[in-house]
């Protein structure tokens, strides 16, 4: 059936819908093109390849530390109190990095852990506003699907921004001019109303916070096996181009994932599905690993970027429908922090994906990189298939209980019940 509501218009013209989404995805861009515009600076200052990897991996695992803490920070302080500071210090700690360069090479690896801790969360902030902001079901799916679709598309601008500001100014201007950019997409984030008004909801006490969920921990376990497919995936393109044309190839299949993504994210996005959101992850799941086993013919260019794209199609549709599970599982007033944790596990399994691809690549070509990916996708798909008692729907509670930020459905969130509340 379709979306009601007018699908994704209709959900861009409810009132600061548009503008808290452009304003994240413009605060998003430091983050998007971090690695490549460490890797360009650090090259124009003379430094080695390793020396480059290595102040881009710092600056990814502080990033990785960084994002729940600040989540939780914004469940506590709420958004305005913690986005905006987070950002300047992540714009003050590059722009460190800038005048430093690499010598002395320690006060560069500390500018790299400001900068990478501190990105603001608004990933996490903007899916926590959506349900405040949204009152109809279907265009909560729309933005979730939305979402989804907006993180591969910074991934495909941003590169081709840093290198546009590279060829014009510098490097340097290229990761100040993008952190500038952070600190005002932020800025128009936490001055909307949306941002200035919203709560969280109170808290239990627990030093766990969101990961005493059960169905949270089953969705990182899952997301951290796609991120590492993803990774792999990366590093096998690079392969494959090697023995099949050059780097361009490489370029293309990644594109071609990205371009699969998109399409896969509107089809999903413009329409509601039949099931729980918990039953459709698991077949969108098992579609996702199914569509990364064919890569493993690695046939020419032409038919490999094709395949490439169909590969893509279940990512965004993973990605959304995963936005809206987590919203339905994370323990009453941690969502910002639940949401974080997901971008963290994601990210962690990507650079574990492109650590363990390496070798395998190495020592059996293209072919031996793109089995790591499937094999990551299947783990994922065993870990929510085995663990489904622990991911199953919330049930809908009896008698009448106040709706969280994060259950729009009124359900009780798992193992708590309203008398649990702080």
């Amino acid at each position: 059936m379709a979306a009601a509501g007018g699908g994704y218009v209709d959900m861009l013209r409810t009132r600061h819908a548009a503008r808290l989404l452009t304003g994240t995805l413009v605060g998003r861009l430091p983050n998007a093109t971090a690695a490549l515009a460490i890797v360009l600076f650090v090259r124009a200052e003379g430094g080695s390849y390793t020396l480059a990897g290595a102040l881009s991996a710092v600056y990814g695992v502080a990033n990785a530390v960084g994002q729940p803490l600040l989540g939780r920070a914004v469940d506590l302080y709420g958004q305005p109190r913690v986005i905006l500071p987070a950002a300047l210090m992540t714009a003050l700690g590059m722009a460190a990095f800038t005048v430093v360069g690499l010598d002395p090479v320690p006060l560069s690896y500390a500018a790299m852990i400001v900068a990478g801790f501190f990105a603001p969360p608004l990933e996490g902030g903007l899916r926590a506003l959506w349900p405040s902001v949204l009152k109809n079901e279907d265009d909560l799916h729309a933005a979730y699907s939305l979402d989804a679709i907006a993180q591969e598309l910074i991934y495909v601008v941003g590169p081709l921004i840093v290198t546009r500001i590279v060829a014009i100014w510098s490097e340097a201007a290229a990761l100040n001019a993008l952190h500038l950019m952070g600190v005002i997409g932020a800025l128009a984030v936490v001055t909307s109303p949306p941002s200035r008004t919203w709560r969280s909801e109170p808290r239990e006490a627990h030093w766990l916070g969101a990961l005493r969920s059960r169905g949270l921990l089953v969705l990182l376990g899952t997301f951290f096996c796609i991120g590492s497919a993803l990774g792999s995936i990366a590093v096998a393109a690079v392969a494959y181009g090697d023995a099949n044309g050059g780097g361009n190839v490489a370029g293309w299949l990644l594109s071609a994932l990205g371009v699969g993504a998109l399409i896969g994210g509107s089809i999903h996005g413009a329409r509601q599905w039949p099931g729980t959101p918990e039953q459709r992850l698991r077949v969108l799941v098992g579609g996702l690993a199914l569509l990364y086993v064919p890569l493993l013919l690695v046939p020419g260019a032409v038919a490999m970027t094709v395949l490439a794209g169909v590969a893509g199609l279940f990512l965004a549709p993973c990605l959304a429908t995963a936005f809206v599970v987590v919203d339905r599982h994370a323990p009453r007033g941690t969502v910002t922090e639940a949401f974080s944790w997901l971008v963290t596990s994601f990210g962690v399994g990507a650079a574990i994906g492109t650590a363990f691809v390496g070798p395998a690549v190495q020592s059996g070509g293209a072919r031996a990189g793109f089995l790591v990916a499937v094999g990551s996708g299947v783990a994922a798909l065993l870990v929510i298939v085995a663990f489904r008692a622990s991911l199953r729907a919330p049930e809908k509670s009896s008698t009448v209980v106040a709706r969280s930020e994060n259950d729009r459905n009124g359900a009780v969130e798992p193992g708590f019940s309203a008398g649990h509340q702080a």
